[in-house]
């Protein structure tokens, strides 16, 4: 059955919520059809209950049109609408029978005992608890009650149905059966079911049509294989399963460019050298000798789970770059009549860098500054002395303000070696530098700071300006360090690693080779955050 004949029945448009000056949905565009199941998916806060409650009515939208079978719906109350709802808490009556349960809605509407009768009975046979019509609920299991709820709802016929993570309340193995059991009784009544969830795997296994969310707006709307297979992006890659993320370049249609291969892909349609995310499956990367690899590696964990083995491969080893902080006791002067104070550290600069050393330069790196103790007024340094040659050697440099307040410090001109990682494309360099333990104790974002004072940098070796992310490793307490100590600092880029899924048993340190298929690439827009 196609999409042409299936029929439209809810109609979302431009649906915008506030609570108290806070957009929890923002502008949700979204068609239901007769007869499906639908889950909305997305983590708790995104958004999706609240849709949900505005189309049971329990709730106004700020912004928008609800349509239901043709007809806008904002001004119908709750039990009127063609909808039955099932919480998470059953909100079963705890004082009537599982019989009197499911009856209640219809003895409200007046029929007759014995149409009654007839309906319940049908019910409950499709809930697979016949014989329990006598049963107090409150005796029963969640498992039942569960049924019991889904089946009080059934009874008056609704159209749609609305599942407000229903499931949430159950244990592991009662979930997956009543996953089951509820995809069987949607299929048999026929009616539109609408899910919430934050639990992704409950979606691919009940669904014929997933809508993520995130933070009150629709990321993809899609069949189960169309958000697992084609996730739009990043966000949605990483909601619906294990992903192995990689920044990458679209060259043309079908050519994907990665860590620095080519490979053929069957995505087309994107900007010539447009960057974009690329995904690949744990499952659909194979183990293969080295030779047969598209990409190698060395295995760096190994994991049972049970069926497979969850392995971490590392095609990229990353790159890094060890300095040493070394800190210092004082690193101010006061003026004789204690009303200036101006400090500063001694600093390394590499040799090749010394032609853009100026005097802001020399300020910045040696981090001087003068003062006023009584205000803590900040006082201008007008004057810089120093003499530097262009040659490996430590050079002295006084720092003075108009007042004539100066202090000398020392700048260490060295030939300062950068890692280089050809397999990576990439190099990494970074400088010991001085700091006092006031300074690093009143850092507020430590590892921030601890790059600009190392100069710490990253770039790809086949173009400098193209930057790489590094990021600081170190063991000590920042309020611990004390005056004389030397602390070993390490900035490093995290080189890329794959998550496998294998049924092979493959030791740790092992080389080995990764093969995919061109339909295993899943090109993506990259996120604009």
């Amino acid at each position: 059955m196609g999409m042409e004949e299936k029929k439209k029945l809810i109609e979302f448009r431009n649906i915008v919520k506030e609570f108290d000056g806070q957009i929890v949905l923002k502008g949700i565009n979204l068609d239901i059809y007769e007869n499906e199941f639908v889950t909305l998916l997305g983590p708790s806060g995104c958004g999706k209950t609240t849709l949900l409650r505005i189309l049971g009515g329990f709730i106004d939208c700020t912004e928008g049109t609800v349509t239901f079978d043709g007809e806008d719906i904002s001004k119908v109350p709750p039990y009127k609408r063609e909808l039955n709802t099932v919480f998470q808490k059953y909100a079963l009556f705890p004082h009537m029978n599982v019989y009197q349960n499911i009856a209640y809605g219809l003895k409200i509407k007046k029929m007759s005992k014995d149409v009654i009768e007839q309906k319940v009975m049908k019910m409950l046979k499709l809930i697979g608890l016949e014989g329990y019509e006598n049963k107090n609920v409150t005796l029963l299991s969640g498992g039942q009650q569960q049924r019991v709820a889904i089946a009080r709802a059934l009874v008056n016929e609704p159209q749609v149905l609305l599942l407000d993570e229903p499931l949430g309340a159950l244990d592991l193995k009662l979930r997956k059966e009543m996953q089951y059991e509820l995809k069987r009784i949607q299929q048999e009544v026929g009616i539109t079911f609408i899910f919430v969830t934050h639990d992704q795997e409950e979606a691919l296994t009940m669904s014929d049509k997933i809508v993520v969310m995130k933070e009150g707006e629709i990321q993809q709307v899609g069949s189960p294989e169309d958000i697992y297979n084609e996730p739009a992006n990043r966000y949605v890659a990483n909601f619906i399963g294990e992903s192995n993320i990689i920044p990458g370049r679209m060259l043309e249609d079908y050519k994907v460019h990665f860590d620095d291969k080519t490979f053929d892909c069957v995505d087309f349609g994107f900007k010539p050298d447009q960057p974009v995310d690329v995904v690949i499956r744990p499952e659909d990367l194979d183990i293969v000798p080295v030779s047969q690899g598209k990409l190698t590696g060395t295995v760096e964990s190994v994991l049972f789970k049970g069926v497979h083995y969850e392995l971490m491969v590392e095609t990229v080893p990353g790159t890094s770059v060890t300095v040493n902080m070394r800190v210092i006791k004082n690193n101010e002067a006061t003026s004789e009549n204690g009303k200036e104070k101006i400090s500063a550290n001694d600093f390394f600069v590499d040799i090749e860098d010394m032609k853009d050393l100026d005097d802001k330069e020399i300020i910045a790196r040696a981090d001087a500054q003068a003062w006023n103790p009584e205000t803590d007024e900040y006082i201008s340094i007008s004057r810089i002395q120093y003499d530097l040659k262009p040659e490996v050697g430590q050079y002295p440099v006084t720092f003075q303000t108009a007042a004539g307040t100066e202090i000398q410090r020392t700048i260490f001109v060295v030939n300062q070696p950068f890692v280089k990682n050809e397999r990576a494309n990439e190099a990494v360099s970074a400088f010991n530098f001085f700091k006092t333990a006031d300074e690093i104790e009143e850092s507020v974002a430590l590892d921030t700071d601890l790059k600009t004072w190392a100069n710490a940098q990253g770039w790809k070796l086949s173009n400098e300006d193209e930057s790489v992310d590094i990021s600081v490793d170190y063991d000590f307490d920042p309020e611990e360090v004390k005056a004389g100590g030397v602390y070993q600092i390490t900035f490093s880029t995290t080189g890329r690693e794959f998550k496998v899924k294998t049924t092979d048993y493959i030791e740790e340190g092992q080389e080995v080779g990764l093969t995919f298929e061109p339909e295993d690439i899943h090109v993506m827009e990259k996120m604009v955050f």
